[in-house]
């Protein structure tokens, strides 16, 4: 015999967000046009900014600020000391730290500040290591393990992840030509110091 389940969408028509009703949403920071899903915990405290995706089975502690047009997948926890900022994409079962030395039952005075900043997307399956930035655009390729900051527009992956090319801000792969990375719009950039530098067409 087969039992039909129906999952009930409860909207606030006052904040205009969505959550589920297995969700437990302890805060009330949650901001217009976001959903979240099943079975997803969001303590005291957090703040969710709009129009975010809040996948099922994640957790987001109360020390964790998450921007507008967010999308956190599934099986993602954000801990204490997380920041993400607007348009970040977060894949299924991305795992971040926020304690170098773990130790049951002991907790340090301050939690490691991770940043993803604007527009980054981070690959399923990733390991993001406490205390470092993932700059604006960045890409991480799906099961790497990220141990030190990424620049923006980096195209990162592997164990420990390294920088392997360069993206425009849609994700696309730059082409290296003649000792510049070029975009599919044409527009050109140099390395400097490990940073993409943008280069002035008329130059």
């Amino acid at each position: 015999m087969t039992r039909l389940i129906i999952f009930v969408i409860i909207k606030n028509s006052k904040m205009n967000f969505e959550i589920h009703e297995t969700a437990i949403v302890q805060t009330i920071h949650i901001g217009e046009g976001t959903t979240v899903w099943q079975y997803a915990i969001i303590l005291k405290g957090a703040k969710v900014g709009r129009n975010c995706n809040i996948n099922c089975h994640t957790f987001i502690e109360s020390d964790v600020i998450v921007g507008d047009n967010v999308t956190i997948k599934a099986g993602v926890y954000l801990w204490n000391g997380i920041s993400i900022e607007d348009g970040v994409f977060v894949g299924p079962n991305v795992t971040f730290t926020n304690d170098m030395l773990p130790r049951s039952k002991a907790y340090p005075d301050m939690f490691l500040k991770t940043l993803i900043k604007e527009g980054a997307s981070i690959g399923a399956n990733s390991t993001i290591i406490g205390g470092i930035t993932i700059g604006d655009y960045a890409l991480v390729g799906a099961g790497s393990v990220v141990t030190k900051s990424v620049p923006s527009q980096a195209l990162v992956y592997g164990n420990p992840a390294k920088i392997k090319g360069w993206v425009d801000k849609k994700g696309i792969k730059m082409r290296e030509i003649e000792g510049f990375w070029v975009s599919q719009d044409g527009e050109r950039f140099q390395i400097e110091s490990d940073s993409l530098k943008k280069v002035n067409n008329n130059q």
